[in-house]
């Protein structure tokens, strides 16, 4: 049984033993990609795009309640009610309109990373199998302690044909 226990504890130190870890700065390698200007020109123009959208409702809610003051002594109740819940269905389009506009650029965001995202993930596989790596952890601040020797963001930056500075 004792015999039993040290192979055991003798194979699990072994395949830990062959465990390599690395650290990767998936924020650093972005940023240093050319294809990121075109992403971010991306995103600013559709968030242009939902701004003018935005624009144009409001100036259209904007002449609903201009029209509705305007002809509010003439109107009947059963008319100004009609209008006063048309203008804030107009109204609540416009809020809701706001609130989803910061998620639709954050998928919009998503969508146009995603091509970078594979570019990278290609490229971490491939370093990672050519070093020998059995898993890679992102560098942020999670992270308490790492050897600069294990982080394969230079060699993945390299990978992707991305040269650096030496002080970056």
């Amino acid at each position: 049984m004792k015999l039993m226990k040290i192979a055991f504890l003798f194979i699990c130190v072994s395949s830990f033993a062959q465990t390599k870890v690395g650290t990767i700065d998936v924020d650093f390698i972005l940023s240093k990609m050319p294809e990121l200007a075109t992403v971010q020109k991306q995103v600013e123009d559709y968030t242009k795009g939902l701004d003018a959208e935005l624009q144009v409702q409001s100036a259209a809610f904007t002449q609903a309640m201009e029209a509705y003051k305007r002809d509010e002594p003439s109107l009947t109740i059963l008319q100004r009610k009609t209008k006063q819940d048309s203008i804030l269905v107009m109204e609540q389009d416009i809020n809701k309109f706001r609130q989803n506009g910061v998620t639709l650029i954050g998928l919009k965001r998503e969508e146009y990373m995603q091509p970078l995202y594979d570019k990278l993930g290609t490229a971490l596989e491939k370093v990672a199998e050519a070093e020998g790596y059995t898993q890679i952890l992102l560098r942020n601040n999670d992270v308490v302690y790492l050897d600069n020797n294990y982080d394969v963001t230079v060699a993945v930056l390299k990978e992707l044909g991305i040269e650096i500075k030496q002080e970056e």
